[in-house]
């Protein structure tokens, strides 16, 4: 099967393609899977850690309003105590929805009824009769809802640190496969690269050797390339090139030798009409002699 270099070359930009699109994907791969496990961190947990934080922080300043006010006899602040239940409230629905952990729906809903019961209790603390007795049942409640809100913030603050050790885990396992997968690729690309260069560079360097002996009047150069592409085109038309500036040579040198051959015949016939010439002279000469002495004998 005839492969063009023009097939060649795009096969070959065809292949690193390729492996620029396999570590593509396995980078993107690994990136979404650490991402998504940050987010689910994010999502299922720290948030959960700010909802504790937030329902502590307002059952803290309802504590503190009514601690004070009773100690110093002042009414206490209803806006300020009613805001605070509200954004309890609130971080509480919050925290319902963003279950994640075993057993953490169990211990919402045991916040949820300690805060029903707080809520009642400061709703009594409001009206203009208080007693020792109520502040006391107050306190009680107050640290046992903010006792179960800490459970709630250790609970999701170990899941977190669980789930990010698992991350790292994960970042380092996904880092070394990244790591191989990349060195695969790049010894197969080398190795892609040494042989389709040396491919080219070894058939361009005997062309060009090629043309430097003919050009050297050595017609006896021939060129060898293996395949059906268009190398192998290239050498048979150069070696029927050099076959026939070889052909057209011996053809000169031999006409240039009977061009030689003639002129020695030549000059060989010149000499002996000479020695002819030479000959037939003494013969007359002779001859003249001969008659001259019969003429005299008359």
């Amino acid at each position: 099967m005839k492969t063009s270099i023009r097939t060649r070359f795009t096969l070959g930009v065809v292949f690193f393609l390729v492996i620029i699109l396999i570590l593509s994907v396995l980078s993107a791969y690994y990136l979404n899977m650490l991402s998504g496990k940050t987010s689910a961190i994010l999502k299922e947990n720290h948030y959960s850690v700010i909802y504790a934080r937030d329902m502590s922080e307002n059952l803290t300043n309802i504590n503190q309003e009514i601690t004070t006010n009773y100690l110093t006899n002042k009414n206490l602040d209803s806006s300020f105590i009613n805001k605070e239940l509200k954004l309890f409230d609130k971080s509480l629905q919050l925290e319902k929805s963003n279950i994640t952990e075993t057993g953490e729906d169990k211990l919402a809903a045991d916040i949820e009824t300690a805060f029903s019961e707080y809520h009642d209790s400061v709703k009594k603390m409001m009206k203009p009769t208080k007693d020792i007795a109520s502040i006391v049942y107050l306190q009680n409640k107050f640290g046992s809802l903010y006792q179960k809100l800490m459970l709630l913030s250790q609970m999701n603050e170990k899941a977190i640190e669980i789930k990010t050790n698992d991350t790292r885990v994960s970042a380092k396992k996904a880092s070394m496969q990244m790591t191989i997968v990349g060195t695969v690729c790049f010894l197969v690309a080398f190795a892609f690269t040494f042989s389709f260069g040396s491919y080219f560079n070894e058939r361009f360097f005997q062309l060009y050797n090629g043309i430097k002996e003919i050009a050297s009047n050595n017609y006896g150069q021939r060129l060898y390339f293996d395949g059906k592409d268009e190398f192998y085109e290239i050498s048979l038309v150069f070696n029927k090139m050099a076959e026939k500036l070889s052909g057209s040579g011996t053809k000169k040198a031999l006409t240039f030798d009977d061009i030689e051959l003639k002129e020695d015949q030549y000059l060989n016939d010149v000499q002996e009409l000479k020695r002819i010439l030479i000959s037939m002279k003494s013969i007359e000469e002779q001859a003249l002699v001969i008659i001259s002495k019969l003429e005299n004998k008359k």
